[in-house]
């Protein structure tokens, strides 16, 4: 794709979801970085029932440190791989509590070595608490922009080098966000919406389908 259909694709993304933004709930960065980790093969709707409860009764790296694994557990229970993620969160407060005093870095390499923290969830909380610039490629990312042609590649990491280089940095959040969106409510995993998609007729996928 050329640079001036990904010029008019991005501004068609831009146009048709004004109001793309991050849907988990947090108040802090604390909150989003456990929040996204919930968030891992799990719906933002099911995170945010689960997070409003959580956070009314811990909500900081301390409160968390707190607990027993046994104890998150029956608080995420209803969250895919809890066990798992119970550990990560609970490993995770105390390395902010003995490392950063509780409080989380905005370094993407620091984040991605507390535990649990992909370059993804990483991504997730400096572009949206502390406004770094940076693409964070999830499913829908990926799916996405591989269809359209934004990306062509395999793997999540060459897709985001991909198109760090292909949107221009000061568009790397807003493009992340309307990404997202595009993919839970147009270009879906399954029988994606094409008939009213803003962007088909820049799109690999729709042309090709097209096509046969």
């Amino acid at each position: 794709m050329n640079k001036n259909d990904i010029k008019k694709v991005l501004e068609l993304l831009y146009n048709t979801y004004p109001d793309a933004q991050c849907e988990l709930n947090y108040s802090t960065a604390f909150q989003l970085l456990v929040s996204t980790i919930l968030s891992a093969q799990a719906t933002d709707k099911k995170v945010n029932e689960v997070s409003e409860r959580l956070f009314k009764k811990y909500s900081t790296a301390n409160d968390f440190a707190k607990l027993t694994q046994e104890e998150l557990e029956v608080e995420i229970k209803e969250i895919g791989i809890y066990k798992n993620k119970s550990k990560n969160i609970l490993s995770m407060s105390k390395t902010l509590i003995n490392e950063y005093n509780g409080e989380v870095p905005s370094d993407r390499d620091k984040l991605m070595k507390l535990s649990g923290v992909g370059r993804k969830t990483a991504n997730v909380v400096i572009s949206n608490v502390f406004n770094i610039p940076a693409i964070a490629v999830d499913t829908h990312v990926f799916r996405v922009t591989n269809r359209i042609g934004l990306a062509n590649s395999s793997t999540v990491e060459k897709t985001e080098i991909e198109l760090m280089d292909e949107i221009p940095e000061e568009q790397w959040i807003m493009a992340h966000h309307a990404l997202i969106f595009h993919g839970r409510r147009t270009c879906i995993a399954r029988n994606p919406k094409c008939e009213i998609c803003t962007v088909k007729d820049y799109c690999n996928f729709y042309n090709e389908k097209s096509r046969v």
